[in-house]
């Protein structure tokens, strides 16, 4: 069985769905992250020539910059390296799978709304989508689709 990462991270070498968007925004994020670099970098080194660093509130917020943004390359850099890139548009109908589109019926009210199963950071049912780990969604997948 395979070691479990902490947090929400699922399993530590396992694929990660992603739509060719997905992966596009990804690239896109990471791109503009790495430009901030030199920025960041400039920001400490002003923040260092005010003097004490134990009460430069610049320098500190500047560090604290420079941790999330290179915390947020190294994830990126990790989803893109394991990244199971997956066109909804070129899968078969027949099943419910990553990307797919289906109609879900409330049994109690009749209520009726299509959503799509997605990578966790496009996930959310205000824009019609679950994310691929939840559970609905992975009661989902695998079975007959539920329209076309």
């Amino acid at each position: 069985m395979a070691a479990e990462a902490s947090g929400k991270r699922g399993k530590m070498n396992e694929p990660v769905p992603m739509t060719p968007g997905g992966a596009q925004k990804l690239r896109e994020e990471l791109s503009r992250l790495k430009e901030e670099r030199p920025r960041i970098s400039r920001a400490i080194g002003t923040a260092r020539e005010h003097g004490d660093l134990k009460e430069n509130a610049e320098y500190h917020a500047a560090k604290e910059q420079q941790g999330l943004v290179e915390a947020r390359i190294k994830d990126i850099e990790d989803k893109l390296a394991r990244a199971e890139v997956i066109d909804p548009t070129k899968l078969s109908g027949d099943k419910v799978r990553f990307g797919a589109t289906v109609l879900l019926t409330n049994l109690d009210t009749n209520e009726r709304e299509h959503v799509s199963n997605r990578g966790r950071r496009r996930s959310g049912l205000k824009n019609g989508t679950i994310s691929v780990s939840a559970p609905l969604s992975r009661a989902l997948i695998g079975n007959p689709r539920a329209m076309k």
